[in-house]
């Protein structure tokens, strides 16, 4: 396990048409809070040997769109240790994106990454009986 502030967990996800709600292909701004969910699981998992549990987010902040055909990166990271409480940092960034008007199969990818959602959240976890 690695219970040390820094640490960090990162996923990819290719964000299917199915998953679009509005029109040109966006989506909602959920779907980065789910991608957030997951990506704590794991944090917590890699850093106490638990699931968790996810309290809240302390703050939220949706910075560009998401779009169907988008590949999007989210990452979490261990800012605050408390005795069952974490502070996780959180940033999702869209690193490829589709590019339709070239064709129906084209895509780009982003250098750098459009960084879409940024938050900060709190999980909680059991307390260590080592």
């Amino acid at each position: 396990m690695s219970l040390v502030e820094g640490f960090t967990v990162t996923h990819r996800r290719y964000v299917p048409y199915a998953h679009a709600h509005y029109g040109g292909n966006l989506v909602d701004g959920a779907y980065s809070l789910g991608l957030f969910g997951d990506v704590a699981t794991e944090l917590c998992i890699q850093t106490d040997g638990d699931e968790g549990l996810f309290a809240g987010y302390a703050n939220v902040e949706f910075l560009a769109p998401v779009r169907a055909g988008d590949v999007v990166e989210v990452a979490a990271t261990l800012t605050r240790i408390g005795n069952r409480s974490r502070t996780v940092a959180f940033e999702a960034r869209v690193v490829c994106r589709a590019a339709p008007d070239r064709g129906p199969s084209s895509a780009d990818v982003l250098d750098p990454p459009l960084v879409v959602t940024r938050a900060t959240g709190t999980v909680v976890v059991p307390i260590a009986t080592t």
